[in-house]
């Protein structure tokens, strides 16, 4: 769905902008296309540029606990340097290429509860106005479907995703902050874990699989957090729902002495541990792994995406709508 709205204006009388993103989601580090609409004024403008912000709902944890702030985590200039006549309309087509590590907000058409957007901002005579916002929608790469596939498949379900500020360290994280989807356990583990948080780092050679276990505690041993991480490439194949099983009992059975890892961001929990290895068990790299045929990435078919099937059980479709509505009526009121 597409936000189309006209919003502020550079003054009385100053022009307008409406950006509208071509319809359909994207995937991460894939094209983002549209086109900026402007509307002249009751004068002429040097239009100085327009620039396109990607702007996201992240939560930070603090002292005082957690809130929540719209943070931008890329800018483009799409266009500029020309006169836009009174009342004048002119039309900017633009595409450009989306950060891999952009957060994925759907999955089989199922809103995950995150929000993005894009904010225009236009500079006319030194002034700059960010007058027009408009909802991006974000489809996983084939191996993550594959992946949040498989775990459906397994029996996990969907519980909630956010965005968390921060940064996981030893990985190849580039944002300010990463995602967490977070699952409830599938029966075989519900006894040893309460929810297994997934959070996806790509980048244009694969992709970064941290999986994160908040363990149940026993009666002889506290619960805490186990933390592991695997490496996978854009097109691998595997028989996922194995590949993926592997890496939960991996997981789920490695009970290090660490302790709890704490906050994401704080300290270093790959530390001494090599990059793409399993945490704690040294070097464990993708092409270990075992390989069976094409993976399922491509393959949805009803029952099988139990992730997308029990996204209600986290967070009804109206809720969605009511968080994408706040957020984007919340920035136009901080706008002007």
């Amino acid at each position: 769905m597409v936000f189309k709205r006209l919003l502020g204006s550079l003054g009385v009388g100053g022009p307008t902008v409406d950006t509208v993103l071509d319809p359909g989601a994207t995937r991460p580090g894939g094209a983002l296309t549209g086109q900026v609409h402007l509307k002249g004024g009751d004068a002429d403008f040097d239009i100085e540029h327009i620039t396109l912000e990607l702007v996201a709902r992240v939560e930070a944890e603090h002292s005082e606990g957690e809130s929540e702030g719209v943070v931008a985590f890329e800018r483009f200039t799409v266009g500029g340097g020309f006169r836009l006549g009174a009342g004048q309309r002119h039309s900017v087509p633009f595409t450009v290429t989306l950060p891999w590590e952009t957060p994925i907000t759907e999955l089989h058409g199922q809103g995950l509860g995150i929000v993005l957007g894009v904010r225009t901002e236009l500079a006319v005579a030194g002034a700059k106005d960010k007058g027009d916002l408009d909802q991006l929608n974000i489809a996983p790469l084939p191996a993550q479907e594959a992946i949040l596939e498989a775990l459906g498949q397994l029996g996990f379900g969907f519980k909630s995703a956010d965005l968390e500020y921060g940064h996981i360290g030893g990985t190849g994280q580039q944002l300010p902050f990463y995602q967490e989807i977070e699952l409830t356990p599938s029966p075989q583990y519900a006894h040893q874990v309460n929810e297994i948080e997934v959070t996806f780092l790509a980048n244009p050679g694969g992709m970064e699989v941290v999986l994160e276990a908040d363990k149940r505690g026993g009666f002889f041993a506290d619960g805490h957090d186990a933390l592991t991480r695997f490496t996978v490439g854009h097109h691998d194949s595997h028989d996922w729902n194995a590949e993926v099983d592997g890496w939960i009992r991996q997981l789920v059975e490695h009970r290090a002495s660490h302790g709890s890892h704490g906050a994401y961001g704080h300290g270093d929990p790959y530390a001494g541990h090599g990059h793409g290895g399993h945490y704690g068990h040294g070097d464990h790299h993708h092409d270990d792994h075992r390989r069976s045929g094409p993976g399922m990435g491509t393959a949805v078919a009803a029952g099988a995406a139990g992730l997308a099937v029990g996204v209600v059980g986290g967070m009804v479709a109206a809720e969605v709508v009511d968080e994408v509505g706040d957020f984007f009526e919340g920035d136009e009121e901080d706008e002007g």
